[in-house]
């Protein structure tokens, strides 16, 4: 592996947002960092490729939200992000219903009206269930929203996304289900919202601008983590590693569970096919959970300005050995393993040469705006 230099102060350890977050600090305060990715690109679930002349989100869409100003600041510093605002729309067996669950979809379910209309048929929706102690993810839904809108746009969707039965889902999955009674298709509550305008490259660019990265390098591959470390600065350097933990120590105590996702996209000619970006299919007949026509999110640029569009269908799969991790499995069983493989992370040897953050690392779903959040704060906790 040829490298710009012998030694680095912090070699970090995949080129994802966490990552490049990392790097951009470190480099602004001057340190030498080196970063490896074993994809032949950077970015990470973040990477958008060009298609039919639109900004395509390669790893599913990603739609930056947050109230965290701090993060709102750092990343508008970086690229400029347009207004674009998530309003998805559920499809059932060809019915279509807004989400979040407002007072469009009661409308639409119901025929309701007005608030108190819709407060009193939620009501009477979840009454049969209020005494009950829900024992699984079907039992907590009912018990939260009632019949109608767990039958038509939970459990469908749910099912297809975890791979098995509600009634086999632990209840904590679902704590709570937001209901809105206003006529607002605002699909998030936080302050910020939008997508970096030309999508998320510009903004991974700019934060690898002081780092050297260098793509098709696998951590794990015979001889490199040994030539990484010999590349450390004597005394001072580390390694940021944001891949998966259960790996990075062999998967001595065992693998952690994850979901995934395999993607099927097309062009079509036509310019614009769902006039939606977000269309989520929450019937069990259909065999992927979501559509994403990705020119809307390109709010500058008339959608008939191309005559083709192009759409990605999301099909929820089991985590084999070498799929790429999407999802947590955050049950019991699980954390308590992952709980392991953090004691042993923490442990001074690998603690004084090692950092570790990020969604893999961490084994946690993070939204984007926590992802910048940890690394910024792992960053300052570094004097960056």
């Amino acid at each position: 592996m040829h490298t710009q230099h012998t030694h680095y102060d912090y070699i970090i350890v995949g080129a994802g947002l966490f990552g490049a977050t990392f790097a951009e600090r470190a480099g602004r305060a001057g340190k030498r960092c080196l970063v490896v990715e074993k994809r032949p690109h950077s970015g990470g679930n973040l990477y958008c490729e060009q298609v039919a002349g639109i900004a395509v989100h390669a790893y599913g869409a990603h739609i930056f939200h947050t109230s965290d100003r701090r993060v709102w600041r750092y990343v508008n510093d970086l690229v400029e992000f347009n207004r674009y605002t998530n309003s998805p729309v559920a499809n059932f067996y060809g019915e279509l219903y807004n989400l979040p669950f407002n007072m469009n979809t009661f409308y639409r379910l119901w025929g309701v009206r007005t608030p108190a209309e819709a407060r009193e048929r939620v009501s009477r929706e979840v009454a049969e269930f209020a005494n009950i102690e829900p024992r699984n993810l079907e039992e907590q839904a009912l018990k939260l929203v009632g019949r109608d809108i767990y039958e038509k746009l939970i459990k469908g969707y749910t099912e297809k996304q975890w791979g098995r039965p509600a009634v086999e889902l632990p209840a904590f999955i679902i704590k709570r289900v937001p209901l809105r009674f206003t006529f607002d298709n605002n699909y998030f509550n936080d302050t910020f919202q939008g997508i970096p305008v030309g999508g998320y490259n510009p903004l991974i660019s700019k934060m690898f601008e002081r780092a050297e990265v260098v793509c098709g390098v696998n951590f794990f591959d015979d001889g490199v983590r040994a030539a990484l470390e010999a590349k450390l600065a004597a005394g001072s350097g580390k390694i940021l590693y944001t891949g998966k933990l259960d790996e990075f120590f062999g998967y001595k105590f065992g693998r952690l569970e994850y979901r995934s996702l395999r993607f099927e996209t097309e062009v079509l000619d036509t310019p614009d096919f769902q006039g939606n970006a977000v269309v989520n299919y929450t019937d069990a007949a259909t065999p992927y959970t979501r559509v994403i026509e990705h020119k809307h999110f390109e709010l500058s640029v008339p959608l008939d300005a191309n005559p083709q569009t192009v759409v990605t269908r999301e099909y929820p799969l089991a985590c084999s050995e070498n799929c790429e991790p999407y999802y947590p499995v955050n049950d019991a069983k699980n954390n308590t393993l992952f709980a392991q493989y953090k004691t042993a992370a923490g442990e001074q040897k690998i603690a004084e040469r090692f950092l570790f953050g990020g969604r893999l690392a961490d084994y946690a779903y993070y939204d984007m705006d926590k992802t910048i959040a940890r690394a910024l704060d792992v960053a300052s906790a570094e004097g960056l």
